[in-house]
């Protein structure tokens, strides 16, 4: 679908100046940093991440003040998230899209397409249709006289659309100097740090593609005893590779007039440490360890791996959407938009069951919380606490142990109206 017939473009942008921050710039966000995606590192690294990414589900709750999950049966926020937000992509599709244009721009742009109509009471609702990932090349931030943010995209094609600034879901990577944009103080990817090590792993993938291709070429030169013209030249040296090329013993015979000088070729290769060196200092750039690269890591390995570089992604995926979609009272009414990670291989499963054990069945947790342990969506009626008859009050113990053995806990010496011989009177 086109752009155009996605953005209803009737604001009219006359009347909007460019925006001014604290930091005095004018923040105008550009594609760029395209180049270091020439490396398979660097999109083997960003192809793990977005892949794994792509396992979560969306999905719209709301809890009341207890803190309980409302039944949201026929949400439509939940139908448009279960299968596809749009009708080019799946919803795999869609979540991996958006962290590929997350990590290529260090900025990443969702529309969510939307209807406006008025409830029973008179009250303005909005019912979301579609959510689609933008790839704008440029992006300049303007207000109007109220101070109200727009963003004017341009696109691939020349076309221009100004959006406001609230109705676009904003992801933002390495968000640090530039107020609004990600990246660095212009709005786009600072990869400098980065590409020095690019160019030096380059460098050592080209030396040892030279040093290999060195290894086959020149092997010796024929000295030719007489002077000779240029055609009795070739005709000696295609005599003399012919004499090669028909040679099976590896003794090659040379009559008195020409001399053959052999040329030993060492190449140097980088050893296999330095390359580990370089390779590492690019998987720290994106928080991939090398178990995780080549898809052969433990437990331990892929929980910290989504500790620190899949859990902050879907922690703002979660709160990005959850701003963008609801109004202020909305969210007042406890509604978000979480991103579950039950399909991700989370690790680390016997402390989560540890914790299962030791907390779940004294009542301590309920349901939906021992279900947020494994990244499963709550359900309703999941609120409730329950505990294990193994357990007991420890103020009531002694009356408890005393009861099933049945002796009065009042009786002097703990007879208990018995006889003695644990027959009653």
């Amino acid at each position: 679908m086109l752009i155009q017939n996605l953005i209803n473009n009737s604001k009219q942008s006359s009347g909007l100046k460019s925006a001014r921050f604290l930091d005095s710039t004018t923040p105008l966000f550009s594609q760029f940093g395209r180049n270091i995606y020439a490396s398979d590192v660097v999109q083997t690294c960003i192809d793990r991440i977005a892949t794994e990414c792509s396992k979560l589900q969306p999905r719209h709750i709301r809890k009341d003040n207890a803190g309980k999950i409302i039944n949201l049966s026929g949400d439509n926020l939940n139908r448009i998230f279960k299968f596809a937000p749009n009708e080019l992509m799946s919803t795999r599709d869609f979540i991996e899209k958006v962290i590929w244009l997350l990590y290529l721009n260090y900025n990443a742009f969702i529309y969510p397409t939307y209807e406006i109509y008025y409830d029973a009471r008179g009250n303005q609702q909005t019912n979301y249709t579609g959510f689609y990932p933008l790839n704008p090349t440029q992006v300049e931030f303007l207000q109007d006289q109220a101070n109200k943010l727009f963003a004017r995209m341009t696109f691939g094609s020349g076309q221009q659309y100004t959006l406001a600034y609230s109705d676009l879901i904003h992801l933002r990577k390495k968000f640090s100097v530039n107020d609004v944009m990600g990246g660095g103080l212009n709005g786009q990817p600072d990869n400098s740090a980065l590409l020095k090590t690019l160019e030096i792993n380059d460098t050592m993938l080209q030396g040892i593609g030279k040093a290999i291709k060195a290894s086959f070429s020149i092997r010796g030169i024929i000295k030719i005893a007489t002077l000779m013209d240029d055609d009795k030249q070739k005709a000696e040296r295609a005599a003399f590779e012919q004499k090669m090329a028909d040679n099976e013993s590896g003794i090659l015979p040379v009559d008195l007039k020409g001399d053959f000088t052999p040329i030993t070729i060492d190449p140097k290769l980088i050893d296999s440490t330095t390359l580990e060196f370089v390779e590492k200092k690019i998987l720290r750039w994106y928080g991939v360890s090398l178990p995780i690269l080549n898809n052969d890591f433990s437990d331990d390995q892929y929980q910290a791996f989504y500790n620190s570089t899949l859990e902050p992604i879907v922690i703002g995926l979660g709160q990005s959407f959850s701003g963008c979609l609801f109004t202020p009272t909305e969210q007042s009414y406890n509604n978000e938009i979480v991103f579950y990670n039950r399909r991700l291989e989370l690790m680390d499963v016997k402390n989560k069951l540890a914790i299962l054990d030791g907390l779940g069945n004294r009542g301590a947790l309920t349901n939906n919380e021992l279900l947020a342990l494994f990244g499963i969506e709550p359900y309703e009626g999941g609120d409730r606490r329950f505990v294990s008859l193994n357990y007991i009050d420890a103020d009531i113990a002694n009356e408890y142990q005393l009861a099933r053995a049945g002796i009065d806990s009042q009786t002097p010496n703990g007879t208990g109206g018995n006889n003695g011989n644990g027959q009653k009177k």
